[in-house]
């Protein structure tokens, strides 16, 4: 029995739950942006440089719309935290623990970006779209890198950690090389404020969710896999 943190029942959960709602948390970003904005206004976002101005029109249009999709995204990041710690625990290596280390940490700077997002669509409601929008754009670089860049370089451990990850899952005999490519895969996903998602970063978080979620089941069931240090199992 697994006594260390976050144990048996918050790790099979988690391993499910924490794909699968960010995965719905992308899904709604992509949904709420294509169809709140007409044709004109989508292709006026597409003009800007950077997808906030895209956002901010969206929200102004249907606020409850994007907050529900903004939330459920910020949920999957904080069910996703001890979703890796799990992973990396059934893992077992130094390897695997700086993977999931540097994995939290971009975690934690999506829940950053997550409460910049709610400043600024909060903007809109006291002084309008129009001045918010301006306000934001002026300042985008400061508020996306956050306090002396500490949220940016947080999120970089995304990439970083989700490339060990893989590797370590692949060499302990724990994923076979389809999940550990689709756990790699899931790594590469956009960072930042008030960003739109696409129909590629839904897929690869549902590849996310088909490598982890058997793993949480078995986690719930208590039927694991050999750790590592004992004999690789088969798995694809």
């Amino acid at each position: 029995m697994n006594t260390f943190f976050p144990g048996r029942w918050i790790s099979g959960a988690t391993l499910i739950l924490g794909p699968a709602v960010m995965c719905a948390g992308y899904l709604l970003r992509h949904l709420s942006t294509v169809t709140v904005l007409t044709p004109q206004q989508q292709a006026w976002a597409e003009a800007q440089p950077f997808a906030a101005y895209g956002q901010l029109l969206a929200y102004a249009s249907e606020p409850a719309l994007l907050t529900l999709s903004y939330a459920v995204f910020a949920l999957g990041a904080l069910l996703l935290c001890p979703a890796f710690v799990a992973l990396a625990q059934r893992i077992g290596g130094g390897l695997a623990s700086v993977g999931a280390a540097l994995l939290v940490a971009g975690l934690f700077a999506r829940l950053y970006f997550a409460g910049a997002d709610q400043t600024a669509f909060q903007l809109t409601e006291v002084i309008g779209l129009e001045q918010a929008t301006n306000a934001v754009m002026k300042e985008y670089v400061d508020i996306s890198y956050g306090p002396w860049r500490v949220p940016v370089w947080a999120s970089a451990g995304q990439y970083a950690g989700s490339l060990l990850l893989a590797i370590a899952a692949w060499r302990s005999g724990l994923f076979g090389t389809a999940r550990a490519v689709m756990l790699l895969l899931a790594g590469g996903t956009w960072m930042g404020v008030l960003k739109g998602a696409s129909i590629p970063d839904v897929l690869v978080t549902g590849l996310l969710a088909v490598a982890l979620i058997p793993l949480g089941a078995q986690v719930l069931r208590d039927r694991l896999p050999a750790p590592a240090g004992r004999p690789k199992i088969l798995s694809w």
